[in-house]
C-alpha cells in the first residue's frame, strides 16, 4: 500500500511539474430549476461560491477541478381549484413554494481552448447535499418544512459551457450543468443548474 502511494504522489509531482497550475476562486449567479417526469419546471434566483485549479497541459487542454457551494431548487406557484374549477374568484390565493436543495458541487472540467482567450468546458459533476427544505407561502403567511430526510445526498450531473479570460487573472464563465439523479426519494426530479459565474486566477 505504502508504494501505491508513493507512485501516486511522484506521478502527482510530474503531472504538475509539465502542467501550468493556476490557482483560483469564483462567485457567481445562478437561474435553478427542477427537470424530469412530473417535475415543476419553475425558476429560482440563485447563488455560487468557491474555487478552482486549472492545469494547462497544452495550449489547447487544460483540466479543471472546482469545489463549489451552490445553491439550488426551484420555485413555482399552485393555484388551488376545486373539480377544475379556479378558487381564486372566491379569495383563495395561489400558493408560491419555494425549495431549497443546497449542495457542495465538485465538477472536473475538461478544457479546450479555442483560442488563448475563450475555452470551452465540459465534465461530470458530483455534488453533496448540505441541506434542503422547502418554504410554502399565500403571501401573507409561510410555512417551511424540513427535506433532508427525503433528499439523497448525492448528486451526479454532467456540465457544459464556456469561459472567457478577460485578462491574465480574470475571467468570466457560464454553464449549464444537467443532473442525472433524482433529487428526492419517490420523485422524478433531478436538478438543473444555468449559472453565470465571475472570478480570478492567481
Amino acid at each position: 500500500m505504502k508504494k501505491v502511494f508513493l507512485m501516486i504522489a511522484a506521478a502527482l509531482v510530474g503531472f504538475s511539474a509539465m502542467a501550468q497550475v493556476q490557482f483560483g476562486v469564483k462567485v457567481g449567479f445562478d437561474m435553478t430549476n427542477f427537470w424530469g417526469e412530473g417535475a415543476e419546471h419553475g425558476m429560482k434566483p440563485s447563488y455560487q461560491a468557491g474555487a478552482l485549479l486549472e492545469f494547462k497541459v497544452s495550449d489547447r487542454f487544460a483540466i479543471s477541478p472546482e469545489v463549489v457551494f451552490a445553491s439550488q431548487g426551484g420555485k413555482f406557484k399552485i393555484s388551488p381549484t376545486y373539480m377544475g374549477w379556479s378558487l381564486s374568484q372566491f379569495g383563495v390565493k395561489d400558493i408560491t413554494a419555494t425549495y431549497y436543495t443546497n449542495y457542495i458541487n465538485v465538477p472536473v472540467m475538461l478544457k479546450f481552448y479555442a483560442t488563448p482567450s475563450f475555452a470551452i468546458d465540459f465534465g461530470p459533476q458530483v455534488g453533496f447535499n448540505v441541506y434542503s427544505k422547502a418554504s410554502v407561502s399565500d403571501g401573507d403567511e409561510s410555512l417551511t418544512i424540513g427535506l433532508k430526510d427525503m433528499t439523497k445526498a448525492v448528486d451526479f450531473g454532467l456540465g457544459l459551457g464556456a469561459t472567457y479570460s478577460l485578462s491574465d487573472n480574470a475571467f468570466v464563465q457560464a454553464r449549464y450543468t444537467l443532473g442525472l439523479t433524482k433529487v428526492f426519494d419517490g420523485d422524478e426530479s433531478k436538478n438543473g443548474n444555468i449559472q453565470l459565474a465571475f472570478g480570478w486566477k492567481f
